[in-house]
């Protein structure tokens, strides 16, 4: 049991080095919109994110990952990447993919992070921002989806 631990762990620095050390931009590139539809089954959620426009300058990471500091941001990049990576090159992923519990809290705490000064007369303690806003889930109406397949 023990020496599972230390394997695993040994596994995680040698992917932290390469990751941080490794090709040059490997960090960068791997926080592209282009890149995270490489991998996933998020055709059409990178088309609705591409032709929606509402928040079409900023990144995945920006929404999907804790922006709070550096150090949480870089630890679940990789946590979540390598899970990512791991779920779609096994097959595991469904083709109508969706967002964890931690993702949706992520996400909630990115939306109040960039839209603080809008919601000072909003109480957003027990709602999802997407429940209003779905224009922001990713998700077209289904004759728009059926003529993109």
């Amino acid at each position: 049991m023990k020496r599972r631990y230390v394997i695993a762990a040994a596994v995680l620095f040698f992917i932290f080095i390469i990751f941080m050390w490794g090709p040059s931009g490997f960090f960068y590139k791997t926080s592209e919109p282009d890149y995270c539809n490489s991998c996933h089954v998020m055709n059409l959620q990178y088309e609705a994110w591409f032709l929606g426009g509402l928040h079409r300058n900023i990144k995945c990471v920006d929404c999907h990952l804790p922006n709070n500091n550096i150090i949480n941001y870089t630890i679940w990049k990789g946590i979540d990447g390598m899970k990512d990576l791991l779920l779609f090159h096994s097959g595991v992923y469904s083709e109508d993919i969706g967002i964890s519990f931690h993702g949706k809290k992520v996400l909630r705490e990115n939306c109040k992070r960039c839209h603080e000064g809008m919601l000072t007369s909003i109480d957003t303690a027990d709602r999802d921002c997407w429940s209003c806003h779905r224009k922001v889930s990713h998700r077209f109406p289904s004759a728009i989806e059926m003529s993109l397949k």
